[in-house]
């Protein structure tokens, strides 16, 4: 007696599918973090957001002044990801999430 195959299939689908699901918890996505791989913050700040943030970010300019910020990580993640409209543009297309990572870390390491 053959078994259709529609059959095999209802009764194995629920098992694999199980078992992918278990596989994708136990290795879940790993954190954005700066990489060797990824260009150095400050280069990449000096090349992309220079032109308004003066100095280094040290100083206000078409930008605001990025030294000791007082917006939170996530702030500034979000407004290099998504920009402000009329105001800057957004660079979450253009740069990895390491990337912004590093550029934050540049951020912050910031002295006036």
């Amino acid at each position: 007696m053959r078994i259709p195959l529609l059959i095999v299939a209802a009764i194995i689908w629920p098992f694999l599918s199980t078992a992918a699901l278990a596989q994708q918890a136990a290795n879940p996505l790993p954190q954005a973090e700066a990489s060797p791989d990824d260009i150095e913050g400050g280069k990449m700040f000096a090349t992309t957001c220079g032109f308004c943030h003066q100095e280094g970010g040290r100083h206000a300019g078409r930008g605001p002044k990025l030294s000791k910020s007082e917006r939170s990580d996530e702030y500034l993640i979000e407004r290099i990801k998504k920009g402000k409209v009329g105001a800057m543009p957004a660079y979450g297309s253009v740069f990895s999430d390491g990337q912004i990572i590093a550029i934050l870390a540049y951020i912050r390491g910031l002295d006036d």
